[in-house]
């Protein structure tokens, strides 16, 4: 069984530690992802991450994370060795993308969703997920050391299923 996590980050997650810091704090994107890597070595895990502010990239990557390719229908496919588990921020797409829910519910890869902030204490809008009810957990509002919680569990998700 692979050892791999994927973590995704959606839309101006690029701008954490600089966007509104008294919402999201001021540790960097950069910052989260090397804590992220040595949390995960730490663990007997690889860590692959990837960002992008652009719905149809990060549909790709998690078809990706299964090996496949964004023309699979069409024959055009990269088969590489499927992640175990996924931790994404979506960011904004939480709350609009149809197609990031299909797509992590399309690849059968357990994901667990994460939000620096608490998002039912902010406006209304962000109440609603099209991911939650598909995720093997939600983490919300406890600020970057989501990633680390997040981290964890899908670490001890997997351990269980091998």
């Amino acid at each position: 069984m692979s050892r791999r996590i994927l973590l995704i980050n959606g839309p101006n997650l690029n701008l954490l530690g600089k966007r509104e810091p008294h919402i999201y704090g001021s540790t960097t994107l950069p910052d989260v992802e090397e804590q992220a890597r040595a949390q995960t070595r730490g663990l007997g895990f690889e860590l692959e991450t990837f960002q992008s502010n652009h719905e149809g990239a990060i549909v790709d990557r998690i078809q990706e994370a299964a090996g496949w390719g964004p023309n699979v229908a069409s024959g055009d496919s990269r088969h590489g060795e499927k992640v175990s588990a996924i931790i994404i921020n979506a960011g904004a797409l939480t709350h609009t993308s149809v197609a990031v829910r299909d797509a992590l519910a399309g690849v059968d890869i357990p994901f667990v969703e994460v939000h620096v902030s608490n998002v039912y204490a902010r406006e209304s809008f962000r109440a609603h997920s099209y991911l939650s009810d598909k995720a093997v957990a939600v983490i919300c509002g406890m600020g970057v050391f989501g990633y680390t919680a997040a981290i964890e569990f899908a670490a001890r998700h997997m351990k269980l299923k091998e």
